[in-house]
């Protein structure tokens, strides 16, 4: 298996540039987009459609005035939308749709919407991540870390890497002999904090969530393989996978 990772911001602007149609993408941004995406299909809700702008979320709601408008900027809820980027917010809306829109999360899952499978990546789903790519491994996996603003996110590697440790320790057929430099550090920051909510209280978001007195919100995330829901994106549209 051919395991790469995109540590940050620039290396998902470029991904448009890739051939990804043989790949595999799993996306993270556990603080806090793709972790509500996974806790929202958890309790239910139908399906997620990640745009990129403020206006594309307006276009896509008058196709659906029925769904829900969520996401952030600068960490706070968009002015006239629905819910903001809290998990806490998206565990209320079974079958509903949700359109949403945040910095850096749905950014980087549309920069891989060319690639043959796009998973959705959360510490809370990670178990059942890793059981998916154990029981059907792609040639190449890549680990798209969506970053914070234009800079690296702590807590995107830190799961990315979890990941890997995760497939090597289950997979004993597995060699690092085509991973690349930037897996080996992934893996690296993963080991460097064996506790998933040490890692996210480190982070910068994560001190800044604590700062907003959003603590319990790092808490959620960090809640390491504690949900099944498995979010893929198939037509720029996320739904709950059925072939588990």
């Amino acid at each position: 298996m051919n395991i790469d990772v995109a540590l940050e911001p620039s290396e998902v602007a470029q991904l448009a540039h890739r051939d990804l149609s043989g790949t595999t993408c799993v996306v993270w941004d556990i603080l806090r987009a793709t972790s509500s995406m996974v806790t929202a299909l958890e309790f239910g809700v139908r399906e997620i459609v990640p745009v990129c702008t403020i206006e594309e979320a307006w276009e896509a709601r008058k196709r659906d005035p029925e769904a829900l408008l969520g996401g952030e900027r600068q960490g706070e809820r968009i002015e006239g939308f629905d819910l903001g980027n809290s998990p806490f917010e998206y565990r209320q809306h079974a079958g509903r749709t949700i359109i949403t829109t945040t910095t850096n999360g749905t950014v980087a899952l549309r920069a891989c919407a060319a690639a043959h499978r796009v998973w959705v990546g959360a510490l809370l789903n990670l178990g059942a991540l890793a059981e998916q790519i154990r029981r059907n491994p792609p040639s190449n996996l890549l680990l798209v870390c969506a970053g914070t603003f234009e800079t690296l996110a702590l807590e995107d590697v830190w799961a990315a890497g979890r990941l890997l440790l995760e497939l090597k320790e289950s997979m004993p057929g597995l060699s690092s002999e085509h991973w690349t430099d930037a897996a080996q550090v992934a893996l690296a920051t993963a080991t460097a904090f064996p506790d998933p909510l040490a890692a996210l209280r480190a982070s910068r978001n994560g001190r800044a969530l604590a700062a907003k007195g959003r603590a319990e919100e790092v808490d959620w995330c960090a809640r390491l393989s504690s949900l099944s829901a498995l979010g893929e994106m198939k037509g720029g549209v996320i739904r709950a996978a059925s072939d588990r």
